[in-house]
């Protein structure tokens, strides 16, 4: 176990703050298909520009693209609701659905990209339990790596980010749970390649479990 990991497990933390896609579920496959469909009808080099778009709304991917004469909302809204449709293959990641029912339901919140329509699709088609609250693309102005969605994230479950944990998968995720003060653990189950990062990494839930103390705070703990 390296440096970084036993101060993540030995820390006790006032909430934990979940990435979704790559870090509670495996949709990779539904949104490549989504995403490759509109990449080829708007001449993309499909390869190339599909690793690009993990992690980020897709708006903000649309937008940054710079496609000239392109209504950038009214395509986000076009490949949102394509998402919606396909969630062929989208499965929770090992270990995570017995992980989160582990947790007090007001310690826990997701911080995802996706629209909250998507989001809710997907939760419900991986099995994973619904959170109370979950900040979706609609809820903030700028996507990651801004760390305003794990701001808010924090605040609905009434922490301060500073004494969360914050599971993400990608760069930009990882970026934007360290702008808000947030301690960070790397989700590595769909990572093609490795990650450079000083950041604890897990390769799934299993064998992970959560110890909840008389005043409701969160350790990890390595299930026996």
């Amino acid at each position: 176990m390296t440096s970084a990991q036993t101060t993540v497990f030995d820390k006790r933390y006032a909430g934990f703050l979940f990435d979704m896609d790559g870090t509670l579920l495996n949709s990779i496959a539904a949104a490549e298909r989504v995403w490759a469909k509109w990449a080829a009808r708007h001449g993309l080099d499909v390869e190339a520009f599909l690793p690009t778009m993990h992690g980020k709304r897709g708006i903000d991917t649309i937008r940054g693209l710079g496609l000239p004469d392109v209504d950038v909302e009214a395509e986000a809204l076009v490949i949102e609701r394509a998402e919606i449709e396909d969630v062929e293959g989208v499965v929770a990641l090992p270990g995570a659905i017995d992980f989160l029912n582990a947790l007090p339901s007001d310690r826990w919140s997701i911080v995802t990209s996706a629209p909250v329509a998507l989001a809710r699709a997907r939760i419900e088609a991986a099995g994973l339990p619904q959170p109370p609250k979950i900040v979706t693309a609609e809820d903030v102005v700028i996507g990651k790596p801004d760390p305003a969605g794990y701001r808010l994230g924090a605040r609905h479950i009434g922490a301060d980010p500073a004494r969360c944990l914050v599971f993400e998968d990608v760069l930009a995720g990882v970026r934007a749970a360290e702008a808000a003060g947030a301690d960070v653990m790397v989700v590595t189950a769909t990572h093609g390649h490795t990650m450079e990062t000083p950041h604890p990494t897990i390769a799934s839930y299993e064998g992970l479990g959560v110890h909840v103390d008389s005043t409701g705070h969160l350790q990890i703990v390595r299930a026996i």
